[in-house]
Formats: structure tokens, sequence, C-alpha cells
């Protein structure tokens, strides 16, 4: 039987980098096809192909053994392809059910029928277990339940292939169930699926098939998930064996540095305190809603408090906003990089330097270039960045080396007290992670406080001295290292309905 999809020796450039080198494989339907590799692998620019975003420099692509040649988005969309990226595609301003029916809403004399597309999206959404308001704009909705509508949007176009680029990144444990449930329909019903994601578990409950990427290169397909190790697939990915992923380093107990008092908002109306030594990894873990982001950015003085206090080595924080804070010594790198993180269209050495230049890197009324420069190659070599040269637009780089650049910015700070990372290795790989991981240690190891949110429990565990779990805006208990586990820690976290 001719295979639904083929990818045949394509190949793909940009300045300074091969993102593709001969890239061949082929996906059947009814199969779920998994796409593995580390950032910068190529993974996500195979999409943009498939997508028509990009137009391959060599090679082909072959729908149901017929080449295609795509020049647009819409072309692959007329041709039964849906692609949903890793970085959304949506319009803030509009409606879930605009969204979801972009170019195609319905229409009464000459007019966009709103009412129609509102039933349409409501009976797809509710058909596939999604519980949102097909009126509501999406600047409104969490980055989980933009996600979801993406996803819905997908489904509506009928697609014959289907792909996913790390559809769970935001997504709660729940949401995460109700894909899971679509993706196995859609491979009953006939569709061809590729998956892209790191969380190595997912490919396993999910995925028929596996292809590994290593710097544009294909190097293996394993044609029966399950018949391949998670080792094997590690060491596929990143080219040497991960005995210990998480790398955690014990260090000694420091003096308390950061105090947290009472701490309200409209939005946090209880009250929160907790404290953190210097030199000591502290996890915050809780499902999504629980109030952990809502608490770092009144930490950080990005929201409004209504009550409270910081103290900072003794002395309180400044509560005027974040430039008070990152004065003081506290920096935040946010969920969303891509909306809050990064400055898209300027380069990685502007982005790294952005900060630290009220410290002197000027000169007179100009920049002194020569400075920024080394100090952004210092953290490219330093953090393993992988760029062609520190012009490079930061947009251009992989997730995870968007994160690194993040990280980059706030380690070029001299007076760097207290690091935040909120859910810092969100659709980034596993050697990336890693990698990220060892900086922490590194970080905190230097008598910093590091504060890590993260939606992913077994990663909290691993990297954290101590656990504090949140929900429903309240703090539910701490765990020392030696008293969390994934049972506790989910005994916590989950309303106590659930858990009598």
């Amino acid at each position: 039987m001719t295979p639904v999809l083929q990818f045949e020796n394509v190949t793909k450039t940009f300045p300074g980098v091969k993102a593709l080198n001969g890239v061949s494989f082929e996906a059947r339907a009814g199969q779920v096809h998994g796409l593995l590799g580390e950032n910068g692998a190529g993974k996500s620019t195979l999409l943009k192909i498939l997508g028509g975003q990009y137009r391959p420099d060599g090679g082909r692509l072959l729908l149901n053994g017929k080449p295609c040649d795509f020049y647009s988005a819409g072309d692959a969309i007329a041709a039964g392809i849906a692609v949903i990226h890793q970085e959304l595609q949506y319009v803030a301003e509009l409606t879930v059910a605009e969204n979801v029916l972009l170019g195609r809403l319905p229409t009464r004399f000459g007019l966009v029928d709103h009412a129609a597309a509102r039933k349409l999206v409501a009976e797809k959404l509710a058909s596939i277990g999604v519980d949102l308001d097909p009126a509501a704009r999406l600047s409104e909705l969490s980055i989980a339940q933009r996600q979801m509508v993406e996803i819905c949007k997908a489904v509506m176009q009928d697609a014959q292939v289907i792909a996913f680029d790390e559809p769970t990144s935001s997504l709660s444990h729940r949401e995460s169930e109700i894909l899971f449930r679509l993706v196995r329909s859609l491979r009953a019903e006939g569709r061809t699926l590729i998956y892209i994601s790191h969380r190595l578990e997912e490919l396993y409950a999910l995925c028929d098939a596996c292809t590994i990427f290593r710097d544009g290169r294909k190097v293996a397909t394993h044609p029966v998930m399950a018949e391949v190790s998670r080792e094997r697939l590690i060491a596929d990915m990143v080219g040497r064996e991960l005995q210990d992923i998480y790398d955690y380093r014990e260090r000694p107990a420091k003096e308390e540095r950061l105090q947290v008092k009472d701490l309200r908002s409209k939005e946090l109306p209880h009250g929160l305190s907790f404290k953190v030594r210097g030199g000591e990894v502290l996890g915050f873990f809780g499902l999504v809603g629980a109030g952990r982001s809502e608490l770092m950015r009144l930490l950080y003085g990005a929201d409004k408090r209504t009550g409270g206090q910081v103290l900072l080595d003794g002395k309180p924080v400044n509560a005027s906003g974040p430039a008070a804070a990152i004065a003081a010594g506290i920096v935040l790198c946010p969920e969303d990089r891509k909306e809050q993180g990064i400055l898209a269209q300027s380069s990685v050495a502007e982005n790294i330097n952005i900060s630290c230049r009220r410290h002197g890197l000027l000169g007179g009324i100009f920049l002194r270039h020569r400075r920024e420069a080394e100090l952004a190659d210092a953290f490219i070599k330093r953090l393993r960045i992988k760029t062609p040269n520190r012009e490079q637009e930061i947009r251009l780089l992989s997730g995870g080396n968007q994160q690194k650049v993040i990280l980059a910015r706030w380690l070029a700070e001299p007076g760097l007290k207290v690091l935040i990372l909120d859910e810092p290795t969100r659709g980034i790989d596993v050697g990336a992670k890693n990698e990220i991981y060892g900086l922490i240690h590194e970080v905190a190891a230097s008598g910093c406080c590091v504060i890590v949110i993260s939606s992913e429990l077994p990663e909290v565990l691993g990297i954290s001295d101590r656990l504090i779990v949140m929900r429903e805006g309240r703090i539910s208990g701490e765990l020392s290292r030696a008293e969390a586990n994934e049972t506790a820690a989910l005994a916590l976290a989950l309303p106590d309905e659930v858990t009598a």
C-alpha cells in the first residue's frame, strides 16, 4: 500500500544553518508517527514545509504517491493537511469561533453569520470534550485554552494528515487526556498523524512508529515504537548516554535570603507566605489555575499587590514594578517566552544585553558594541546556544535556544539574587533540559535563590531541594526532598472532593 505521506531527501537551508539535510521517511494511514530530536534538530522546519510555510531547497514531498509543491499554508490546507505549530497561530482579538473557522466563516445574505459560527464550533468543542465559550476572545484565554482552540481548528478542517508540534506543552493533565482520546479517535478513522513531543511517555502511549532527527539529519526510524527502549531513543537524539537527566547536586543549606509575607492580589486574596534560603532550589507545583504563575508575577512586581511584603536579605523590595524587582536582584523567566520573554525581531545579542546595559555598557550616547558583542559571545559559548552568530534574529532559534538566551540575559546581571523560572523547559528536548538543569544547579551553587515552577511533576521533584504545592490560590503544603514524591505532591494538589 502506498504511504499517505512521504518525504524524499528534503533539504532546507537558512543563512548559516542547514536545518534539514536529505531527510526521508514515510507515514501511513491509521498511524501516529512520532518525530523526536533535540531543539534545532529540524522537526519544526519539516512541519513548516508540510504546512506550506516554507518551501524545500531540495527533495520533494509526496501525498498519496503524488508530488506536492505548496506555495502557501492555504495550498497545504486545500490538499488536506493541517499543522498545529508549537508557536500558536491565532488572532488574539477574534473570538474562539472566528479563529476556528477563519477563512471558512458561514455567511447569510452576504454577511458573516456569527450565530451559526458559534453553534457550529460549540458542537465541535462539546464533541471533543472541551469546555470553552465560542464567543470568548482569544486574548481573554489562557495559553492552554488557546492551544485547545488550535487543535479544534485542525480537526474541523477535516484534514487527511494532521501534524502536532508539542501539543501538550501548555495543557493540564485533564486537557492532555482529552487530546490523547482525540488522537486515538483520529487514528481509528484512518487519518495520518505526525506527533512531535519531548515527553517520551506520550510517544510510547500514542505512537506506532517514530523517526529521530539530529542536526538536521534523520538518525533512525523505529517502525514499532513499543520495541525500542527509552535509553536507545535518548542516545539517538543526543548522540550520547544520559544516565540522570536531572543531575541533582546537593548543596549545603545557607541563611534565608528571601521572605514573602502575606502577599495578596485581587486574583490571590488569601495571602501567601514562604521563605527561600540562599543556594536553594525551591520548586512550586500545582494544577493549572492553582495560582503559581500569579504568585510569581506578584513577587516580580508584574501584577499589582493589594497587600503583603517581600524582603530580600532583610530589606523590603519596592513593589512599584519589574524594574524595581530587577534592580533589587529579582528576575523572572516567564512561562510564555514568545509573548513575554523575547524581543522576537531583535538579535540574540540584543536579547542578551537588553537588561544589563544599565550597568555601564553605554559609552556617551553610543552603545559599546564591542563589549556587548563579547558578552553575547561569552554566553553563547557558556550556554551552548545554537545560533549561526550573535546577530541572528532570536525568532529563528528553536524554543530551547530562545530559553537559553533569556537565561543568559539574567545571568549577565551582576546583582542577581533571586532567579524565578516559570515552566523553564516547556517544549524543550531532553538534551537541552539536561543543560538547563545544570545551569539551575550552577546558579544555586553561587548562593542565589532559585524558584522553579513546573507542571511536569517528575521534573520539579527531580531538581528541587524543597517543594511547595498550591491549590486553588492557596499554599496547600510543603515537602522536603526526602518527603517529596508523586503521590504526596498530587494529594496536596488535587481538590478535596477528588482525594476524598
